[in-house]
């Protein structure tokens, strides 16, 4: 066993800051990894009284925790009804595979949440949508982010 770590190819490696801002209905989204990276990390911005989709995912897994304001999940349980959770800073609330979930600002006040998944990968259903928007397929979520 060596004590010498194995060698790396530092032209992967980058100094860059990532931050791009993606505008929606309730707020808006900071993604923070590289699109090609293994896994996505954001900060999600959600005004007072807004609220994201009620959704479901058929390939991404989540994990988010507040990091400002309030804000509660809306988490499917395992006797399959809907329950509103409120948030707490600093917790992770995990979100399955086929769970159907929905994130919401407080009535008066904005909630900033960090949110690390897979890579966002196959669509998201919307089951109810305050901006009657359509699923989100790949295709959709590229065009989206090219256009900001």
């Amino acid at each position: 066993m060596s004590d010498t770590p194995p060698a790396f190819d530092p032209s992967g490696f980058s100094l860059e800051p990532l931050g791009r801002r993606i505008d929606k209905p309730w707020g808006f989204e900071v993604l923070l990894s590289p699109p090609d990276a293994p896994y996505t990390s954001k900060l999600i911005h959600v005004r007072a009284g807004r609220r994201l989709s009620l959704q479901v995912h058929d390939t991404k897994v989540e994990t988010q925790t507040l990091v400002a304001g309030r804000g509660s999940v809306v988490l499917e349980g395992s006797d399959g009804q809907l329950h509103d959770v409120p948030m707490e800073p600093g917790v992770g609330y995990h979100v399955a595979v086929g769970q159907r979930h929905r994130l919401c600002a407080a009535p008066d006040q904005d909630a900033t949440i960090f949110e690390a998944s897979t890579p966002e990968l196959g669509t998201t259903y919307r089951l109810e949508d305050d901006y009657t928007r359509p699923h989100e397929t790949e295709a959709l979520r590229k065009a989206e982010r090219a256009e900001s």
